[in-house]
């Protein structure tokens, strides 16, 4: 996602940690922070819920008793009014500032889109629409992604009508998010997993180590259990097996890195830990249904629109 020009003439660094430049409209407010130095358990929160939106860099998110993780770009996040964000930067510098994007919406808006979509399109279950979860961590695709960089825009234009615009465009951010609840990162279970834990030690374990080979008879020695024992406790505490925990780490790393249009595919197979380039293309395409190529080539050819 690309900052406007109007956005960079806007703001003025004050702290080189969690910087804030904030545009206020009716039913929503849009917060752009930049972190320019390393820091760690920086504390943020809002008074409505929030969608946050990583634009550059890394995060490493903190959230009540849950698990740790990473946030990267091309990922979102929702939270709920109140709810407090303990954040570390592992990397932020001057050269490259770590960027995050935070949509602040109005919970009038919500539940009127809410009342919308349970009138005009009942899901099929029979279950009505109903506020975002609780750390809803999510995958952007291309639809959400247009509608991020077009508020972005919107909130720093100078038009007597963009209250307007904003509105119509939350209209459809928000059926979006709650139309995207299948692309969560991390399940209930996985966020549930106390770092406290054999397993919660085990997570930290692989995203640690992610990029390196990571085998059920490493793992299970980490956990001090045998490798059926360990197979079976962790696919029955997580509802997954290890091996696609760990592919789903290394497809979430590789979406971010090839946000970048000048890595490689080899580049980015290679730092995911991932062995072999058809493996990793096999992989990517079953979770993306596209390859890894055509997801790169898309992300770059909407960052010029």
């Amino acid at each position: 996602m690309q900052l406007s020009n109007a956005y960079f003439n806007y703001r003025r660094l004050e702290t080189l940690v969690e910087n804030q430049t904030t545009y206020t409209l009716n039913n929503a407010a849009m917060h752009v922070f930049e972190t320019h130095q390393q820091a760690e358990q920086i504390i943020l929160q809002f008074d409505q819920p929030v969608l946050a939106s990583m634009l550059s860099g890394k995060k490493i998110m903190h959230l009540r008793d849950h698990e740790s993780f990473n946030f990267l770009p091309g990922e979102s996040l929702i939270l709920p009014s109140k709810e407090i964000m303990c954040i570390d930067f592992p990397e932020a510098k001057a050269s490259n500032p770590t960027r995050c994007l935070a949509m602040a919406i109005s919970e009038d808006k919500i539940k009127q889109m809410l009342r919308v979509m349970n009138e005009t399109m009942p899901k099929l279950d029979g279950k009505e629409w109903a506020l975002m979860d609780y750390n809803f961590h999510f995958t952007n695709d291309i639809g959400l992604y247009q509608i991020l960089q077009r508020l972005l825009f919107l909130f720093t234009e100078n038009h007597p009508s963009k209250d307007l615009f904003v509105d119509n465009m939350l209209s459809e951010l928000i059926v979006r998010i709650l139309q995207s609840n299948e692309r969560k990162i991390y399940t209930e279970k996985t966020m549930e997993i106390n770092n406290s834990s054999r397993l919660g030690y085990i997570i930290s374990f692989i995203r640690e180590n992610i990029y390196q080979p990571l085998s059920i008879e490493t793992l299970s020695k980490k956990a001090h259990m045998s490798e059926s024992h360990f197979y079976r406790v962790f696919k029955n505490e997580l509802g997954i097996s290890p091996v696609e925990f760990i592919n789903n780490e290394r497809i979430k790393l590789a979406v971010s890195l090839l946000q970048d249009p000048k890595r490689t595919i080899k580049e980015v197979f290679m730092e995911c830990g991932f062995e072999s380039r058809s493996y990793f293309n096999r992989v990517f395409k079953r979770k993306k249904n596209v390859s890894p190529g055509e997801y790169q080539a898309k992300v770059v050819r909407e960052k010029r629109y």
